[in-house]
């Protein structure tokens, strides 16, 4: 389809037969999102396997637990939560092992806390939904009084804004799902509460063990991760706006303005960026959105995100297709306002300006501009070459001849790229006259129409080196008859 910005949805293994992922392939899902806090390995492999049935083309995604401060597991006496009323006194204790939550003591799964968090500090639970400011510390334990009321649940996130504390980056389960992920092979790892570089090279480090091509999504969840943004992209191949804890961490008036500055951030790296979290959140229990969900994806599209991302709407809610369908439909709409535009060409691309690659997809973009073409054709052994295409926000659509099975997958969450697997060509010329012949039967590209065709003229392996436009039939004579 014509849609430019990518749709990931998060699947569920209580609900991820062939039929059902069909289905939102169909209505317009490129990639899938597996959410390790509530799978194992074994039930995440199912989930694996019948992505593939359905096609090749998508890429899989599987978030890391990673540095999260969370309430344990409820003692049978309060295995329905804890209920609490606005001026209750809570005590608070961390723990380094599983030790039950009660009424007496909530307990966290850091040992640090007592010494971490300081009086007047607040304790958001469950992306916020209660409140609980600390009024006191003694015996080890941080003396709480509720700010609202409710039930404290099993399990729920934690988030203490302005106080940094010191967490593994990866736990022992975030390794052994990293190292699942890559003998599964896996497209990206999202890893979770990325605070600074360091805690992507420790993913990394995993991952160049086992010399994987799997990538690493930043998630930006915090302050520390929003100020350290321009050293993370130095590392990561892309990053997520993962708003739910970002919107606790920091004031929700600024989650706009921040959203905005780490997706100009990425476009000026040529990384992917996903938009995330409550996106269609109503659409978990009604069949249509509000007004406000709409404009959020919009407002996400008009930014010239690469990717918009569905969570509850098609991990466990009702209305898991209409969700994608929605979504397609929206990013359809506004690209067409939004492309009217002139694309990124002028743009500066944070350490690549002085790159031939980089040059030569510059001019492609504003040639499909000033010109009639209907697509830009390309190779590519890395995908590199279509990053850049996809950071100048072309107008046009991208074919992407991959070499490289993982490569076509990775760049299903790229903007505007059509990504093909094709087994390598002995010549350039092979390689076009193949790709032309398969966008003709797919009808997506008529004789008479003309085109960008990037190339390179030394192998695939070293990137583009020449830029020629005229039709497809002229370029098919051309490349039967050298």
């Amino acid at each position: 389809m014509n849609k430019k910005t990518k749709i990931i949805a998060t699947i569920s293994d209580l609900r991820c037969d062939v039929e059902f992922i069909q289905s939102l392939y169909d209505a317009g899902m490129n990639a899938v999102r597996i959410n390790t806090a509530h799978v194992t390995t074994a039930s995440a492999s199912v989930v694996v396997d019948n992505v593939r049935k359905v096609s090749e083309q998508i890429a899989i995604m599987i978030d890391t637990k990673g540095p999260e401060i969370r309430i344990t597991g409820l003692s049978k006496e309060c295995s329905s939560g804890i209920v609490v009323a606005a001026g209750d006194l809570v005590n608070v204790m961390g723990t380094a092992s599983d030790i039950a939550s009660t009424a007496d003591v909530v307990y966290l799964n850091d040992p640090t806390i007592y010494n971490s968090v300081p009086v007047g500090a607040c304790l958001l639970i469950d992306d916020g939904e209660m409140e609980l400011k600390v009024v006191d510390k003694a015996d080890n334990k941080l003396v709480c009084e509720v700010q609202n009321g409710g039930v404290i649940k099993s399990r729920k996130s934690v988030n203490i804004p302005g106080v940094s504390i010191e967490l593994p980056s990866v736990t022992d389960k975030d390794r052994v799902f990293i190292e699942w992920a890559i003998e599964k092979k896996i497209d990206f790892i999202a890893h979770s509460f990325v605070r600074t570089r360091a805690d992507v090279l420790e993913v990394k480090e995993i991952i160049n063990k086992y010399n994987s091509p799997i990538k690493i999504i930043s998630k930006i969840e915090n302050r520390e991760g929003v100020d350290n943004i321009d050293e993370i992209l130095l590392e990561t191949y892309g990053v997520m706006v993962a708003r739910g804890d970002l919107g606790v961490e920091i004031p929700a008036e600024q989650i706009p303005v921040t959203q905005r500055h780490i997706v100009n951030k990425c476009i000026e790296s040529k990384s992917p960026v996903i938009i995330a979290t409550q996106m269609l959140h109503s659409m978990i229990n009604n069949p249509r959105p509000t007004r406000a969900e709409i404009s959020d994806i919009a407002n996400a599209i008009y930014q010239k995100a690469d990717a918009i991302m569905l969570s509850g709407e098609t991990a466990n809610g009702d209305y898991p297709v209409e969700a994608v369908t929605v979504m397609t439909k929206v990013a359809m709409e506004i690209e067409r306002d939004a492309l009217k535009n002139a694309p990124n060409s002028d743009m500066y691309m944070v350490r690549i300006n002085n790159e031939i690659t980089a040059q030569l997809a510059r001019s492609a973009v504003r040639a499909s501009v000033n010109l009639p073409v209907k697509a830009i054709v390309i190779d590519t052994l890395s995908g590199r070459t279509a990053r850049y295409l996809s950071a100048f926000r072309g107008q046009k659509p991208v074919y992407a001849v991959c070499y490289r099975s993982s490569v076509m997958r990775q760049l299903s969450i790229s903007f505007g790229i059509h990504a093909i697997y094709q087994e390598p060509a002995a010549k350039h010329n092979d390689f076009l006259s193949s790709i032309l012949f398969y966008l003709e039967k797919k009808e997506w590209l008529s004789k008479e129409d003309m085109i960008i065709v990037l190339g390179g003229s030394f192998g695939a392996s070293k990137g583009a080196s020449f830029l020629e436009i005229g039709t497809v039939l002229n370029l098919e004579n051309k490349s039967i008859n050298s």
